[in-house]
């Protein structure tokens, strides 16, 4: 059975005891989250999406709070001696999902 999920404007296939890297939750480490943005359920062959989902909730446990790899962004104009540099480095989420509802 598995479940596609979406938070932080991205969307996740998940399934039980699965571990996903997500955007930052604003919650501490082993606290419980519902994840309440359910798109579709599968199990097998047979799914179910749309109205049949509406309410359902994914279960799921903080792992962690990290942060992702540092990305540089250097921008530079040729010829102008004009060139900046910056990085950033995302808040991430580590979750464990812990329960599925049922199709």
């Amino acid at each position: 059975m598995y479940a596609v999920i979406q938070t932080g404007g991205k969307q996740y296939r998940v399934a039980q005891n699965d571990v996903i890297t997500v955007e930052k939750i604003d919650a501490d480490v082993g606290a419980a989250v519902s994840l309440d943005k359910v798109l579709m359920i599968g199990e097998g062959p047979s799914v179910s999406m749309g109205a049949a989902v509406a309410g359902k909730v994914v279960k799921a446990e903080v792992v962690e709070q990290t942060r992702g790899p540092k990305i540089i962004i250097f921008k530079k104009r040729r010829r102008q001696n004009s060139r900046r540099k910056n990085g950033h480095r995302q808040d991430l989420t580590v979750l464990k999902i812990t329960a599925l509802p049922a199709a």
